[in-house]
């Protein structure tokens, strides 16, 4: 046993320790991270360039279309909604769809002015003078009169209102 022990001494003195693995790099770590940062960062930025090139600006909404969307909004509250109230909403819509798309300064008139500076010239047909005016007197009834106003009184200057601006041919009313 004596010579077994011995040979197994003797092996592990001709074998040493496993040295640990050497670090061997031509770039130092901080290199590495730094490069693939920076390329990270890169790729980013070129998605985010790209993305954000693709997306095509928008056109500005036309007055027509502002104001049809003013008025559905306004359409579903028709209920509740007081009429008084409700005819000045649905008034101003209308009136700044005119300033905005016409250049005429309704916003700076009032109804009677308007309508004595339509009759001398006028960029509306007569049949869209007429529903104008119809509409602008019911306001004024509402608003300056104070008639007892109801839903479907608000739901009548709606409808001019709309018809109005979408520019409908009022030959069928």
């Amino acid at each position: 046993m004596s010579i077994l022990l011995m040979s197994i001494i003797l092996a592990q003195q001709q074998f040493h320790e496993i040295a640990p693995p050497i670090e061997y790099s031509f770039l130092p770590t901080w290199a590495i991270f730094l490069a693939s940062f920076a390329g990270l960062c890169l790729i980013g930025l070129i998605i985010w360039f790209f993305k954000r090139k693709r997306k095509p600006e928008q056109p500005p909404k036309l007055p027509r279309e502002i104001a049809l969307e003013e008025l559905d909004r306004i359409g579903a509250e028709i209920e509740t909604t007081n009429p008084y109230l409700f005819s000045i909403r649905v008034s101003d819509i209308l009136r700044r769809y005119v300033t905005n798309q016409y250049a005429l300064p309704v916003t700076r008139q009032t109804s009677v002015e308007f309508l004595t500076a339509l009759a001398k010239s006028s960029p509306f047909s007569a049949a869209e003078k007429s529903l104008l005016e119809d509409f602008l007197n019911r306001c004024d009834l509402i608003k300056f009169a104070r008639y007892e106003a109801t839903s479907a009184d608000s739901r009548l200057l709606l409808e001019e209102a709309t018809r109005f601006v979408k520019g409908e041919e009022l030959a069928l009313a």
